[in-house]
């Protein structure tokens, strides 16, 4: 039995100028334009935030989950501030209906991040090692060698400080470190969520994305032809 191949859409912009990382957007991911989450409501670019969260809203269940959407924006907006601060280029807003085996079928709220820190120059294999080495309350460790090189693994559960204004709940935040081959900088892509009973399922979706990381153009003309059909975004 032969299964199509599935159609996927190339984000436009894998054609952008610059140096940067190509990546896999999540399923059930929305990209949003981070500036227009911290901009006032009336400016050019909060109706861009407008659109890009339309067909999220139109892919929830019913009125309540969108109404709990609603609810937790403002949480996230406070969350991608401080992320743009710490040097944050991309953000998606995930939405998922808890359909496990002892899910309530309610709405999953999540956010993936890739951001860009600045290291001293080393193999790439000692700054994958060492993007850890000193990070205090880190588990679930793990190095691994991917297809766009060394990566090291790790997650952490916090609560949210008083002072944050963000909700004193629990937050799963999973990494991955994959260092760039110029060797003086990491790419960090981050997977934070509520949802710290699920785990195990955001491990697998942000262990894909790091296993379709590109720091080399996959649509150049010597690319692999199975390259070409993914869907990818270019920071």
């Amino acid at each position: 039995m032969t299964t199509p191949p599935p159609n996927l859409v190339i984000h436009p912009s894998v054609t952008e100028p610059g140096d940067g990382i190509w990546f896999v957007t999540p399923a059930g991911f929305t990209t949003l334009p981070l500036e227009a989450l911290i901009e006032p409501p009336t400016s050019p670019d909060a109706e861009k935030l407008r659109e890009a969260l339309a067909p999220v809203l139109a892919a929830a269940p019913d009125e309540q989950s969108r109404q709990s959407f609603m609810a937790n924006l403002a949480d996230a907006q406070r969350m991608v501030h401080v992320l743009r601060v710490a040097g944050t280029v991309h953000c998606s807003l995930g939405l998922h209906c808890d359909d496990t085996g002892d899910g309530d079928g309610g709405v999953l709220l999540s956010l993936f991040t890739v951001g860009w820190v600045a290291t001293a120059w080393a193999p790439r294999g000692v700054n994958a090692a060492r993007a850890i080495a000193t990070d205090r309350g880190h588990t679930n460790i793990e190095y691994a060698e991917l297809a766009c090189g060394p990566a090291t693994f790790s997650e952490t559960v916090r609560t949210p400080t008083a002072e944050s204004g963000l909700p004193r709940q629990p937050l799963l935040q999973i990494y991955a470190n994959l260092p760039h081959p110029d060797g003086d900088r990491l790419a960090v892509l981050t997977l934070s969520t509520a949802a710290v009973a699920h785990r195990e399922q955001y491990r697998d979706i942000l262990r894909q994305v790091a296993d379709m990381v590109s720091f080399e153009d996959p649509f150049s003309p010597g690319a692999d032809e199975q390259e070409r059909g993914k869907k990818g975004e270019r920071l």
